[in-house]
């Protein structure tokens, strides 16, 4: 019978995992040279892990601060947004969060898997393709909260989900990170007055002279 895991000893090796894999990115990485950094062996990292890509996958998530897990705890708690205003609020407030120091940090490496399963469909696709769905399934149930079908609540997710990983994605390409603020927000003016609950158009102009009102 197989001796079980030592959850202490995989907790330690996962973490040290995260700081190679955050160093060296994913292009050249291969199990020998990272046992051997980590004073293991690639047999080891299999028999802890099962594959490079679960490994990969569970150092990335190896982040109790990640955006993910504030919508995760926001959209089951009693502070998911009720209106369009409440909704816009807790987007601006992630894409501040994307924009911490230790965010950008972590960003290259989710964007470097991003292009890696482009790349090598078999191997990230799958951790691609779980990232942005659940990312999706977790903004569809607050935009259905604004009198939306199911259908059209999943594509406006989808259309949030993938403009802010492409506006992320040209700032960290060209440093704009102003631009790319300017642009959100520009989304989020059109996207929003689609949001209200009886169609109408909201008139950002005038939220805006009230929000500057001492």
């Amino acid at each position: 019978m197989p001796r079980p895991a030592d959850p202490a000893k995989r907790a330690d090796l996962l973490r040290r995992v995260r700081s190679y894999v955050l160093r060296n990115g994913l292009a050249s990485l291969s199990l020998r040279p990272l046992a051997r950094e980590l004073g293991t062996s690639d047999r080891m990292l299999l028999y802890y892990f099962g594959t490079k890509e679960r490994m990969v996958a569970e150092a990335l998530s190896l982040d109790d601060r990640r955006p993910l897990l504030r919508l995760r705890h926001v959209r089951n708690s009693a502070d998911a947004p009720e209106d369009a205003a409440g909704l816009r609020s807790l987007l601006e407030e992630l894409w501040e969060e994307f924009h911490s120091p230790d965010r950008q940090a972590v960003m290259p490496l989710q964007f470097e898997l991003m292009t890696a399963s482009v790349l090598h469909p078999d191997r990230y696709g799958p951790l691609m393709h779980d990232l942005i769905t659940e990312w999706t399934d977790l903004f569809t149930p607050l935009l259905a909260r604004l009198d939306m079908s199911d259908e059209r609540a999943r594509n406006e997710a989808t259309l949030v989900v993938d403009a802010i990983l492409g506006l992320l994605y040209g700032s960290l390409a060209d440093g704009d990170w102003d631009r790319a603020a300017a642009a959100f927000h520009t989304l989020l003016d059109r996207l929003e007055s689609g949001w209200t609950r009886d169609g109408t158009q909201t008139d950002t102009s005038s939220r805006t002279s009230r929000s500057a009102r001492p």
